[in-house]
């Protein structure tokens, strides 16, 4: 079977046997330069994503059709991004889906608010807060980028002061202060809604567990996780030398309408108690 064909203005991953890749836009009237050699856009026109073009120097590269996740890591950014491996496990604990109307807390540069944009379509919405002018503008670049824009409506408001949605299927913060989110989030979730914080460290990660606890939340859980590659390769495969270890501890939560004590304790899927 044929595979799409690659037009002017479409986007490719330009990959490298080598490790190498780049996300590029086609303009047949330029031409993109890489420490391998330069392409000219006018010889991947007509091409199918899966096929493969040589720089001026000879070096093959190979046009992919670029996935989500390609999106996500190219972002443009000035903040630290919340990574694949935690928005996988942050869009099934929240059970955010088509039709999903979710606020956040931190825009940052948009990777997070891209990636849930992308599964609460076609319905769905994101509403998201973010204090810093400079913070929307790239979001809104990298959300054009991946022609999400549609999905998501960035306020420059401090969420801290209270969401202006109610009865909203999922809260998500990303803020150095996660604890004043605590109650502005219980006001916009609908009962037995979803939140979850991302937690560059474990001072933050007790405190808003103490705060949540004491406003009502339930199956408080906090986990951390880490993403070790494995070099498979015939008669030498091994863990690798490098990877992605600590990024964020991941804080999850449901609103209830029962106000409880904050000594209380829950035990996780695996038997061991939540933090």
């Amino acid at each position: 079977m044929l595979g799409r064909i690659i037009e002017n203005g479409s986007t490719v991953l330009l990959y490298s046997l080598k490790g190498k890749s780049w996300l590029i836009k086609v303009d047949s009237k330029n031409e993109f330069h890489t420490h391998f050699g330069a392409v000219k856009f006018s010889e991947i026109v007509g091409k199918r994503y899966g096929d493969i073009v040589k720089t001026n120097s000879g070096q093959e590269l190979i046009l992919l059709e670029p996935l989500l996740v390609d999106y996500l890591m190219k972002s443009e950014r000035r903040t630290q991004i919340v990574y694949p491996k935690d928005i996988g496990l942050i869009i099934l604990e929240t059970g955010i889906g088509p039709g999903s109307i979710v606020v956040e807390a931190g825009t940052g540069s948009g990777v997070l608010t891209t990636a849930v944009a992308n599964f609460v379509r076609p319905s769905g919405k994101v509403y998201s807060y973010e204090i810093r002018p400079e913070f929307i503008e790239i979001a809104k670049r990298n959300l054009k980028r991946v022609g999400l824009e549609d999905y998501v409506i960035i306020k420059n408001k401090d969420a801290s002061h209270g969401f202006d949605e109610k009865e909203v299927d999922v809260v998500l913060i990303d803020v150095g202060a996660p604890w004043t989110l605590v109650k502005p989030a219980f006001d916009a979730l609908k009962g037995g809604g979803a939140l979850a914080a991302i937690l560059p460290t474990i001072n933050q990660a007790e405190k808003l567990a103490v705060e949540l606890k004491k406003n009502g939340f339930v199956n408080v859980n906090t986990v951390e996780l880490l993403c070790r590659p494995i070099e498979a390769r015939e008669g030498m495969s091994r863990p690798s030398t490098r990877m992605i270890a600590h990024t964020a501890y991941l804080m999850f939560a449901r609103k209830s309408f029962l106000k409880v004590n904050t000594s209380y304790n829950e035990n996780s899927c695996d038997g061991s108690e939540k933090v």
